[in-house]
Parts: C-alpha cells; sequence; structure tokens
C-alpha cells in the first residue's frame, strides 16, 4: 500500500505508516538475494545469536505494535500482532530452522500490512 492509498488518513497517520514500513524494511525485506526477487532483513542475521538475537528484534518489532496502540488499532488486531511476534521469536528460536523461517515469516511486514488495514477501515 502507497501513501496515496492512504489519502484519507491524517497526518499522523501516515506518519505512523511511513515510521512502521520503514522498520518493517530493514527487519523483514533490507537485502536482496542476487538474481532473485527474495528478500530478508537484520531479523534472520540477528536471530542466529541463540536467545539474545530474536530477543532483541522482538522488542524492535514491538516498536510497530506500539505505533497501533498510538493510533487506536483495536485490540484483536493488536493480538494478531503480538502473535506473529511471538511465532516469530519462537520459531525463530530453533536453531537453522529459525533463522530459515524469519527470513521467509516476515511479521513486521505482516504487521504493518494488519496496522495499514485499521487506518484503511476507519476512514
Amino acid at each position: 500500500m502507497t501513501d496515496n492509498e492512504l489519502s484519507n488518513a491524517t497526518p499522523k497517520q501516515r506518519a505512523a505508516v511511513r515510521r512502521t514500513r520503514t522498520v518493517a524494511r530493514i527487519l523483514d525485506e533490507s537485502v536482496r538475494v542476487p538474481g532473485t526477487n527474495f528478500r530478508f532483513g537484520v531479523d534472520p542475521l540477528v536471530g542466529i545469536l541463540p536467545v539474545s538475537g530474536d530477543t532483541a528484534v522482538a522488542v524492535l518489532s514491538f516498536y510497530i505494535v506500539f505505533e497501533a496502540v498510538r493510533l487506536g488499532v483495536p485490540p484483536k488486531t493488536l493480538a494478531m500482532m503480538g502473535l506473529n511476534i511471538a511465532a516469530d521469536v519462537v520459531v525463530g528460536s530453533i536453531p537453522i530452522l529459525g533463522t530459515l523461517f524469519d527470513a521467509v515469516w516476515k511479521a513486521n511486514v505482516r504487521n504493518v500490512a494488519l496496522l495499514e488495514e485499521q487506518i484503511e477501515k476507519s476512514e
């Protein structure tokens, strides 16, 4: 979704979406695998560090949830966002498999999409 598609959103909402998209891009899609369209971010790279890596990324991921709370997103959607992060942390903590899961799951991109859906519904 582009900023133009959020044309009825308030300036505060558009600014929050831009910030959360940046966080999601860094964590989930900042690096493209050469010769493919597949992208991954720092989440699977930092997640290689046992326990502390997944914990650090989870803390950063909750920034998107924090922005959603500030914008008044309903509790059901916030719970779904939390479950996305929980799945990322739990499965991501499994050696090797977790790193692959982190690269594919993209919890932050999912959470930004949930945030954008709620903003679109409120317009």
